[in-house]
């Protein structure tokens, strides 16, 4: 016997209270007794129309029939579209049409493009700054433009370095004729000038410790060279200079930088060191009482070739100006003391050191700073190894 309980009736009786339950109705069908969308009928798609060439407008299919038109009109009542104004509602004038559609009309095919107008600060005259452009902005400088076209440039010191390199080296052939000690105090300044000078060039700014280390080596030889003879001078610069080589790579070896920057302060640091120890070659002439006129002949003529390179003149013109000055100031200061005719020599050679200290000094974004250190220090520190070289020769 089956222990599903029996559902109740529809009219609410329970079939097991004894009394009989109707008999089973046939199921009820839903019916739609209103209009019925009429499924024949099936629009016909138009097919898709080009542009028309002549007026330029997208023509529209023609309307499709109403597919209601089989239907009374009583069954419909009309209403208005959503397309349609109401009645007593604003309706714009045929004109407003005619200006709409106006707006819409392709232009022209090809029209004249309109003539370049110059710039304001073009056609007044004026020094204002102009486009933002690598070639004709007026507002950068000669350094700023090559920075912006990735080449380096090449800019030399100027008149007022070339006169400040001119008075110090006019201060040290002085003080060479003076003699040995009296030489120490130009020297010294140039020392620190270097030192200071080729940091700077390097783009290595602040480097106190760095130019500190520098400038005490040049001293130390300074130093050595006052303690020694004349004839024991090479081995004490070139003493000097392998000892503060191998102090400055105990110093980077304690420095915790990343390896690319303490490779990058070694390489400045010994070379400043070793341009400030090469400037103590004035001292080591002039400790010969022999060559000590070569330290004054070496200084005119430095002074001299600076001078006339910063002339405006063409570049080989002034090259060529400034080592011809240097060697007819080296003939006339020889012509001054013992070296005689062999002045022409020497002078030529510390000209040609001296230019190549400016062209060091003017080379890669050079600053007003930088020219002021490096472009008047350098052309007497590349001078020195001449002068001591050639005045221990003629002499």
């Amino acid at each position: 016997m089956s222990n599903q309980q029996p559902y109740p009736s529809y009219d609410g009786h329970d079939p097991q209270d004894g009394q009989q339950a109707p008999p089973a109705q046939e199921p009820f069908t839903q019916t739609w007794e209103g209009q019925t969308w009429d499924t024949q009928f099936q629009p016909v798609q138009q097919p898709y129309r080009s542009q028309d060439p002549q007026n330029g407008a997208y023509p529209l299919p023609p309307e499709a029939p109403d597919p209601y038109a089989q239907y009374p009109a009583a069954q419909y009542p009309a209403t208005p579209t959503a397309y349609e104004p109401a009645p007593g509602t604003y309706q714009p004038a045929p004109e407003a049409y005619a200006t709409a559609a106006a707006a819409y009309e392709p232009a022209p095919a090809a029209t004249a493009a309109p003539a370049p107008q110059p710039h304001p600060a073009a056609a007044t005259g004026s020094a204002a700054y102009s486009s933002p452009t690598t070639a004709g902005n007026a507002g950068i400088t000669a350094a700023q433009r090559a920075r912006a076209e990735g080449r380096s440039p090449i800019i030399a010191p100027g008149m007022q370095p070339a006169a400040l390199t001119a008075g110090l080296a006019l201060l040290l052939a002085g003080a060479a004729a003076v003699g040995q000690y009296a030489l120490v105090v130009p020297l010294v300044l140039l020392q620190a000038v270097t030192a200071a000078g080729w940091f700077r060039l390097n783009g290595m700014w602040p480097a106190r410790q760095g130019i500190a280390l520098a400038f005490l080596g040049g001293v130390t030889a300074d130093i050595a060279l006052l303690a020694v003879d004349a004839e024991h001078a090479p081995a004490a610069i070139i003493g000097t200079l392998g000892v503060w080589v191998l102090l400055t790579l105990v110093l980077q070896l304690r420095n915790r930088a990343p390896a690319d920057e303490r490779m990058y302060g070694l390489t400045a640091t010994v070379t400043s060191a070793a341009l400030a120890v090469i400037a103590a070659g004035h001292l080591a002439a002039a400790a010969d009482a022999a060559a000590a006129d070569a330290v004054t002949v070496g200084g005119v003529a430095v002074a001299v070739a600076v001078l006339a390179r910063a002339l405006p003149l063409p570049g080989v013109a002034s090259v060529t100006v400034a080592l011809l000055a240097a060697a007819g100031a080296g003939v006339a200061a020889g012509g001054m003391t013992d070296i005689g005719a062999d002045g022409a020599l020497l002078g030529l050679a510390a000209g040609v050191c001296a230019l190549i200290g400016l062209r060091v000094a003017s080379y890669d974004y050079p600053s007003r700073f930088v020219h002021m250190t490096a472009g008047v220090a350098l052309p007497l520190t590349a001078a020195a190894p001449a002068v001591y070289l050639i005045g221990r020769v003629i002499s």
